[in-house]
C-alpha cells in the first residue's frame, strides 16, 4: 500500500509561513478602502479558505469595498509582494519532507486556496519546477474547503483514489476538507500558529518533518 500512496500539501500555513502575511496584507487593503475592521476579524475570514469564499464574506459585509475581487486581489498581492520581498517565509520542516518525498520518487501536488499563479511562484522559487507536475488552484474548483471538492480534483489529477492520498494541512476547514474527500489527513499544528480545531485529522505534528509512513501504516493496523 506504501508505494500506492499520493501525497497533497496544502500550500499557505503548511509549506510557507503565508497565513500571517495575507491576514495583514488583507487587513491593509480594506483600511486603504476606510473599512474599519479588526485584524483578529480578519484572521477568522482569511485562514484556510480560498480567494473566492473570503471575497465572498467581504463583499457581503463591505459592498463597496471593492467592485470586484480581481480589484481587491490586485492591491492585496500587491502588499504581500511588499511584506515578503526580503523575507523566506518557507516551513523548513514542511520543505525538508516535500524534498523527501520528492527525492524517493513519490507521487506530490500541491493544492491550495491560492491561485494557480501563486503556486506556480512558489514551486519555481523553491527549484521544483521539474518535480511538481500536477497543482491544483482556487481557480480550479467551485467550493471552497471545508467541501472536498479541491482534493477530489486533486486525486483526480494525480489518477489515484482519494482513499490513496495523504493531506498535510495546518486549518480547520483545510482537515474537514481533506476527511470529507476521504482522505489520510496529517495536520501541522505549529507554536504560534492561530489556533485551528485539527481534532478531526488522523495524526498531529508540529512539525512536518517528522511525518514517517509508519506512522500511517501503525495507525491503519490499530483502526483495523
Amino acid at each position: 500500500m506504501a508505494q500506492n500512496r499520493a501525497f497533497i500539501f496544502d500550500m499557505d500555513g503548511t509549506l510557507i509561513d503565508s497565513e500571517q502575511v495575507w491576514i495583514e496584507a488583507i487587513h491593509d487593503a480594506l483600511r486603504a478602502r476606510n473599512v474599519a475592521v479588526d485584524i483578529a476579524e480578519v484572521a477568522r475570514m482569511e485562514y484556510g479558505r480560498s480567494w473566492q469564499d473570503i471575497f465572498a464574506e467581504i463583499k457581503a459585509r463591505w459592498p463597496d469595498a471593492y467592485p470586484d475581487r480581481q480589484a481587491m486581489q490586485a492591491v492585496t498581492e500587491k502588499r504581500y509582494n511588499e511584506i515578503t520581498a526580503a523575507h523566506d517565509i518557507s516551513i523548513p520542516g514542511s520543505m525538508a519532507l516535500l524534498r523527501r518525498l520528492l527525492d524517493e520518487g513519490r507521487v506530490v501536488s500541491i493544492v491550495s486556496g491560492s491561485t494557480r499563479g501563486r503556486i506556480r511562484e512558489f514551486i519555481e522559487q523553491s527549484g521544483l519546477q521539474d518535480a511538481i507536475g500536477h497543482f491544483v488552484g482556487c481557480e480550479d474548483y467551485q467550493r471552497g474547503k471545508p467541501a472536498p471538492d479541491c482534493f477530489l480534483l486533486g486525486a483526480e489529477r494525480l489518477g489515484v483514489k482519494p482513499a490513496q492520498c495523504v493531506v498535510f494541512e495546518d486549518a480547520t476547514a483545510g482537515v474537514r476538507a481533506a476527511k470529507a474527500a476521504g482522505m489520510f489527513c496529517v495536520a501541522l499544528r505549529r507554536p504560534g500558529a492561530p489556533p485551528q480545531d485539527l481534532w478531526s485529522a488522523d495524526l498531529i505534528l508540529p512539525d512536518l518533518s517528522l511525518f514517517t509512513e509508519e506512522q500511517l501504516d501503525l495507525l491503519s493496523l490499530f483502526r483495523s
